[in-house]
């Protein structure tokens, strides 16, 4: 009877204890990495090299984080070339696609008189420091204005470094230099190192065209503040700050160049009434997403999530405002923005410190990304909220109380001694755990069904029924190097929240149904 009372069971529950399912989005928030950094701005790595993150301060120095320290001698000082401060100074660095054999890296500063300088340098003999002398200058352009100097350059994948400038500063673009064609401000410059000067690859748009500078790429930006790359497809992000009204991002995959994203007739979507282009023409480049200054009044653009730790991040592009300090993030699927997410609340730091001011985001060789505080001089680094909690409501059973779950170890993959643990049980029974991606509470025998799952599956199933004690506990690790923690659908990743229940077999229960469930426990693991 009691054999046959189990098959029953499992059998009335075959959504429940059958096809497996996914998991849920991951809980992710803002993990301090270092403060007392002076004015931050900006954090990457070299290609390839996991075990440093470069930091770079407006003031004019960039220091190295490696082994959870920050290294006392600067990998490279320009204090006295540069005035930090504004939007001044120290502005932007990238390393050579294959720095890791030429140890070239390149610069982007604003010199004593607040003009843009591009400048390559290279590595010393010693691999934390940089030869302090210059190795070239890569462009360089004046500045009519303080502000608006742009700053951000990045490789991209095709190996071409990419310059943002801004569009020379003031307001409104006063001498429209963002639709001029021959002027080098408000536009996204592209170069090949590689060549010697002036550095313009044979394939950039307007090669060859005498009405437009060989080195652009784009037209019509603000001020892009800051663009990135994904690390696995090269797509391009461009977040652009706004005047008096909208702030955007802008997509490209595919990029042709000689793209025209708007600026100075259009501000987001809106048009401005300004001259230089015609408003919502054809031949402009719209944003994908755009927000007004009731959330916020300058952008600062991020990058895609490409790490390994919370799988449930893949390809989601983060950015943010520096003036309410608001981090949004979304997907890009098909050409489409998918996923809005405010995840302010959920990036808010444990502990004393709290985001203000965000500066910039940053990435390692990894692809894990960071954000960067001015106002403390902090890094921070996204990562995966390990989190334990109850839910839903158990039933009594024939013991004259309430199943219960808690756990024991942590729950971490990497150190796989996450520890199931049930209370309350009638003593000497034979039960089954299980675990799904969806918390529900529906009537199931002498108690309640608290897991469920989406799209169309069902929860997995921990093999072997498993006996309480004379005392009704039982205690079960998870081992997440066999199946069905390693494997399949079922499998049990860092990043991934599930949820976890016990059946067992009760057949003196008040309700006559031979088998109840204590209550559930949501899990979300951390690597």
């Amino acid at each position: 009877m009691q054999r046959h009372l189990l098959s029953t069971a499992l059998c009335t529950g075959a959504l429940l204890f059958g096809i497996q399912g996914s998991a849920e989005a991951q809980a992710i928030k803002a993990e301090v990495v270092k403060t007392g950094f002076s004015s931050p701005l900006f954090v990457t790595s070299p290609p390839g090299d996991f075990d440093r993150l470069f930091v770079v301060e407006q003031t004019g120095r960039i220091k190295i984080i490696k082994n959870d320290l920050v290294l006392p001698v600067p990998f490279l000082n320009v204090d006295p070339l540069t005035n930090g401060g504004g939007e001044r100074g120290l502005l932007g660095l990238a390393f050579h696609p294959d720095y890791s054999s030429n140890g070239r890296f390149f610069i982007n500063y604003t010199d004593l008189s607040g003009n843009t300088k591009v400048a390559e340098y290279g590595v010393s003999g010693d691999p934390d420091v940089a030869s302090p002398g210059l190795v070239q200058f890569i462009f360089e352009t004046n500045q009519p204005f303080s502000n608006h100097n742009g700053g951000c350059i990045a490789f991209g994948s095709d190996g071409m470094l990419y310059i943002g400038m801004g569009d020379g500063g003031s307001a409104n673009d006063p001498a429209n230099r963002s639709q001029n064609p021959l002027n080098n401000h408000g536009k996204m410059h592209r170069l090949d190192v590689d060549l010697a000067a002036p550095f313009i690859p044979g394939d950039n748009p307007f090669v060859g065209d005498a009405s437009t500078l060989d080195s652009i790429w784009a037209l019509g930006l603000r001020n892009p503040w800051r663009f990135s790359f994904d690390q696995a497809n090269g797509d391009l992000y461009i977040a652009d700050v706004g005047q008096f009204a909208r702030e955007e991002v802008n997509y490209v995959t595919s990029d042709p160049g000689g793209l025209n994203y708007g600026w100075r007739c259009m501000e987001g979507n809106n048009c401005t009434g300004l001259s230089g282009c015609t408003c919502n023409a054809a031949s402009l480049t719209d944003p994908v997403q755009t927000y007004g200054h009731g959330s916020g009044c300058s952008i600062t653009g991020g990058f895609v999530y490409r790490g390994t730790d919370i799988p449930g991040l893949e390809g989601t592009y983060f950015y943010g405002d520096y003036c309410s300090s608001t981090i949004w993030s979304f997907r890009m699927v098909g050409g489409s923005v998918t996923e809005f997410t405010n995840r302010t609340a959920e990036l808010e730091p444990d502990g004393p410190q709290t985001i203000n001011n965000i500066t910039s985001f940053g990435q390692d060789a990894a692809g894990n990304v960071y954000i960067v505080d001015p106002s403390g001089g902090e890094v921070y680094k996204i990562v995966g909220d390990c989190n334990v909690a109850n839910y839903c409501t158990a039933a009594v059973n024939s013991s004259g109380a309430a199943g219960a779950m808690s756990s024991g170890g942590t729950p971490s993959v990497g150190a796989n001694n996450f520890t199931l643990l049930s209370r309350n049980l009638p003593p000497n029974v034979f039960g089954i755990y299980f675990y799904g991606n969806t918390q529900i509470q529906a009537p199931f025998g002498d108690g309640f069904r608290c897991v469920g799952a989406t799209g169309g599956g069902g929860t997995t199933r921990l093999q072997g029924p498993i006996q309480s004690d004379a005392s009704g506990n039982i205690d079960r690790v998870l081992d997440f190097t066999v199946p069905p923690a390693n494997a399949g659908s079922g499998q049990i990743s860092p990043g991934a929240t599930w949820n976890f229940q016990f059946w067992f077999r009760d057949t003196m229960g008040p309700g006559g149904t031979g088998f109840n469930l204590t209550d559930g426990l949501a899990v979300t693991f951390c690597p």
